[in-house]
């Protein structure tokens, strides 16, 4: 959540195990990557983390060429919905890539329909992962050329 922010850890480095040091080196290495995107992008809020138990936000970058989406649930529903999450500021007719994800999509298509977010929630964990509550969810968007 916080590389939307101001990127940190309120945490006793010394108790953490080393797994856990690998992933936080994989998340500054992920930050400095971005970093350009992130600071100087575009920041569009998607879902208010007043209004229920999700919230959204994204970066895109002044060509239109990259975009980071973050996606966050707090508490997982039982039986829910199938879910899409309309995306903003994108170019209409660019196909763009999305990480995680082996279908590329255009703009107009993230932006009208909506990125495809269903998980274990909608009975649908294709890859036998248990999310479960405080999911947190990044996606990568770059332009096809």
């Amino acid at each position: 959540v916080a590389i939307f922010g101001t990127f940190g850890y309120e945490l006793d480095p010394l108790a953490l195990t080393e797994d856990e040091k690998e992933e936080i080196r994989d998340q500054v290495r992920f930050m400095k990557k971005y970093r350009q995107l992130i600071q100087f992008g575009t920041f569009y809020r998607l879902q208010s983390p007043f209004a229920g138990t999700e919230t959204a936000r994204m970066v895109v970058s002044e060509d239109k060429k990259q975009a980071i989406v973050g996606y966050y649930r707090v508490l997982q529903e039982i039986n829910a919905p199938f879910r899409r999450l309309k995306l903003q500021g994108l170019a209409p007719d660019r196909l763009y890539a999305i990480s995680g994800k082996e279908e590329q999509e255009y703009g107009i298509e993230l932006q009208r329909a909506g990125l495809v977010l269903t998980d274990a929630s909608a009975s649908e964990n294709r890859d036998g992962r248990n999310e479960g509550d405080y999911l947190a969810r990044l996606f990568v968007l770059n332009a096809v050329d």
